[in-house]
């Protein structure tokens, strides 16, 4: 299964292991985290469409935690007035939801590459448990966010510190979530984040978390994995 994944999105596997006991790990679908490190995007765009189309029945799930080279990202719905205004930061068109976002180094992205038949999930609580992974890491340090009716992602004060997207196929889910941590948020005014014109967006640097991007990129993998696992438990 590794060798379908482009090389320029390859990286170190690690198997995670649910904080539970016997019989609850016994059932656990098994789900793996890769780590691509700071990769390219149309690659690993291709690579997660490559994952989603070739997997089989027993193909693990994967949790692919990154950063990405400058990029904007354009989702199904985005529409023309939103897109960039005087950036000459590529333009990726993408098939997942919603509008238009940037991604680039310092912000954490986790991928979920994710059977939802298997794990008996669907779209809008997926959406919640990834909210809630980005709520309980900030939470670890002392920082309280929430959910905006309506508007998916995670908020700090009106500000957001998060957003996510995804797209199925087949049964299989991709894309995923993007936490600012440290990084230049200046492209962010070139465009509407997420279609919202003059809507704030902030970084956990910001909000006086010290920790750099690769612990709080491993730390929301631990907590997504955590919750995808009681999710099973309980269903």
């Amino acid at each position: 299964m590794h060798g379908e994944i482009p090389q320029a999105a390859a990286g170190a596997t690690v198997a995670m292991t649910p904080a539970a006991g016997p019989a609850l790990r016994a059932r656990h679908t098994a789900l793996r985290l890769r780590h691509l490190g700071l990769a390219e995007y149309e690659s690993t765009y291709a690579a997660m469409r490559q994952f989603t189309t070739s997997r089989r029945q027993d193909t693990p799930d994967e949790l692919w935690l990154l950063q990405h080279q400058p990029v904007y990202t354009a989702g199904l719905a985005c529409r023309p007035e939103h897109l960039p205004r005087g950036s000459d930061i590529p333009v990726a068109r993408v098939d997942r939801g919603g509008q238009i976002t940037y991604h680039g180094p310092g912000q954490v992205v986790i991928y979920t590459l994710l059977d939802l038949a298997r794990r008996n999930l669907k779209i809008r609580p997926l959406v919640g448990l990834m909210e809630q992974a980005v709520i309980d890491t900030l939470a670890q340090h002392n920082v309280t966010a929430q959910r905006k009716s309506g508007a998916p992602g995670v908020y700090v004060n009106g500000a957001k510190v998060a957003a996510l997207g995804l797209r199925v196929r087949s049964g299989g889910c991709y894309h995923g979530v993007a936490l600012n941590v440290d990084m230049d948020l200046a492209p962010f005014l070139a465009i509407d984040p997420c279609g919202y014109p003059g809507l704030a967006v902030t970084q956990t640097r910001d909000l006086g978390i010290t920790a750099p991007a690769d612990e709080l990129g491993e730390l929301l993998a631990l907590e997504l994995t955590q919750l995808l696992t009681q999710h099973e438990h309980d269903h």
